[in-house]
C-alpha cells in the first residue's frame, strides 16, 4: 500500500520552491487538496477498494504539479504558455521525481496515464480498463473541486477583472454552438470573460461517474455558479438563462 501520508509531506518540501504568498500558488496549492479530497469522496461512493481509493488520492495529489512551474515562469494558467500536464509527467517520471512520492513503481503507469490525460479536451486513447477508471475519477475530481475554486476565490485572481466587469461581456457565438451540442469548450474560442466562465460551467458535459453528478446536484453548483456573476448586459442574462436550462440534470 502506499503512503499518502508522506506523499503529501513530501509534496509539501516540493512546494517550498514557489511563493506561497503568490495569488495564483496560493489557489492551485489549495485546489490540489481540494482534488485529493475529491477524489476521496468519488471513489468512497463509487465503493472502490482501499488501494485504488488511496491511489486515486495519490493522483488528486500530484495531477497538477507542472502549475506551479508554470506560474513561476509565466504568471498564467494559459494552455498556450505551458502543457501542464505533460511538464508534470516529464519531472515525474522522465526526470525521476515520482520516487521521492512514492516508492514502489506497481502503479507508474496508471499514475502517468492520469496525469497525461487529465486535461485533454476529451479522454482518448485508453486501452486498461484500471488506467481509464483512474483518468476518469481524476478528471471527475479536477472538475469538481473546480465548482469550489470559482465559487470561493476572487474573480480577479481567476480572470483578471472584476464579476461585475465579466458581466457587462458578451458569449461569442461560437461558445454557445458548443453549449448547444452539449460539449465542452474549445480554450481557443473564448474571447470574451464570459466566454471563459461558461467554459468553466460546460465542464459538467464532461462527467463520467454518477458519485460525481450526485455531489453536484447536492451542491447546487449549477445555479450557484451561474448566479455567482451579476450580469448586466441584456443578451448576456438571456443567454445564461439558455445555459442554466440546457446543462441541468
Amino acid at each position: 500500500m502506499m503512503d499518502l501520508q508522506y506523499a503529501k509531506k513530501q509534496f509539501e518540501c516540493y512546494l517550498n520552491h514557489y511563493d506561497r504568498d503568490d495569488d495564483k500558488i496560493r489557489l492551485k496549492i489549495v485546489h490540489t487538496y481540494g482534488v485529493v479530497e475529491c477524489s476521496r469522496q468519488i471513489t468512497q461512493r463509487m465503493g472502490l477498494p482501499e488501494e485504488d481509493r488511496q491511489l486515486a488520492q495519490l493522483i488528486g495529489l500530484l495531477h497538477d504539479i507542472g502549475r506551479f512551474e508554470q506560474l513561476k515562469r509565466y504568471n498564467s494558467f494559459e494552455p498556450n504558455t505551458m502543457d501542464h500536464a505533460s511538464f508534470g509527467v516529464q519531472i515525474l517520471f522522465e526526470e525521476g521525481m515520482i520516487r521521492q512520492f512514492v516508492q514502489d513503481n506497481t502503479w507508474d503507469s496508471i499514475i502517468r496515464t492520469a496525469i497525461a490525460k487529465h486535461s485533454d479536451y476529451k479522454l482518448e486513447g485508453i486501452e486498461d480498463s484500471r488506467e481509464l477508471m483512474h483518468a476518469r475519477i481524476i478528471r471527475d475530481a479536477d472538475k469538481l473541486d473546480n465548482c469550489r475554486v470559482k465559487l470561493e476565490d476572487p474573480i480577479e485572481t481567476m480572470l483578471g477583472v472584476s464579476a461585475e466587469e465579466v458581466g457587462k461581456t458578451k458569449i461569442s457565438p461560437e461558445v454557445m454552438e458548443q453549449v448547444y451540442r452539449k460539449e465542452s469548450i474549445l480554450s481557443q474560442t473564448r474571447k470574451t470573460k464570459m466566454d471563459y466562465w461558461v467554459s468553466y460551467l460546460a465542464y459538467f458535459f464532461d462527467i463520467n461517474y454518477e458519485a460525481t453528478f450526485q455531489i453536484i446536484r447536492e451542491q447546487h453548483y449549477v445555479d450557484r455558479l451561474i448566479n455567482r456573476i451579476p450580469y448586466s448586459n441584456p443578451e448576456t442574462v438571456a443567454k445564461m438563462e439558455e445555459v442554466r436550462s440546457i446543462i441541468h440534470f
